[in-house]
């Protein structure tokens, strides 16, 4: 089976499994604070095409933009968004994306331009030369990313000279060894260490 028929099976499987439980989400979102359920931000595709990420929002809506990193307890995240941040559930919507082709299910994980700009330019096409995934070994390794970053005194800082290096190391190595059983090893992976 090829990585874009299994992507659409699985997605479009999982959309109408989990529809009852999305809507519920939804709902439960729109009761904890005004503003939409889902959550659009720009980020950087296969070849360096800009697409919108879809999420569940969990951050209060309509505030002053802080900083794009989330770190520790930030207070802009809502009562509803700690508990889908935790067990990576505002992640879910985000099989739309793969249903449509911008994402695929197991990839580096697309980031935003900013942090992209970053990459040493030699890495930098490796990486953007396959589809971004919902999950992948950095996205495994860094699931409490923002609980790390809150001991930084310079969180962004951080991220940028130390975490980020080593994601874009992870992303290169699953670019150069991707087969379809280590897409199935990352997803058990990434299922077994959600909740912990």
């Amino acid at each position: 089976m090829s990585k874009r028929l299994f992507d659409i099976v699985v997605a479009a499987t999982g959309i109408l499994l989990l529809a009852p439980a999305l809507m519920l989400i939804g709902v439960w979102i729109k009761w904890d604070s005004p503003g939409p359920a889902l959550y659009l931000q720009q980020r950087v595709g296969r070849h360096g095409r800009l697409f919108n990420i879809v999420k569940f929002r969990t951050m209060q809506s309509g505030k002053t933009p802080g900083p794009q990193l989330t770190v520790g307890r930030d207070s802009r995240i809502t009562r509803a968004g700690h508990f889908l941040r935790r067990y990576k559930l505002d992640e879910l919507p985000q099989l739309l994306n793969v249903l449509t082709g911008s994402m695929s299910l197991v990839g580096p994980r697309p980031e935003v331009p900013r942090y992209v700009a970053c990459y040493p330019p030699e890495l930098r096409a490796v990486v953007l030369s396959v589809s971004p995934g919902i999950t992948d070994w950095a996205a495994i390794e860094y699931k409490d990313e923002n609980s790390l970053l809150a001991y930084s005194s310079d969180p962004e800082r951080t991220y940028i000279e130390q975490i980020l290096p080593d994601k874009v190391n992870h992303y290169v190595r699953y670019v150069h060894e991707r087969t379809f059983l280590l897409d199935l090893r990352i997803i058990f992976r990434t299922l077994a260490v959600i909740g912990r």
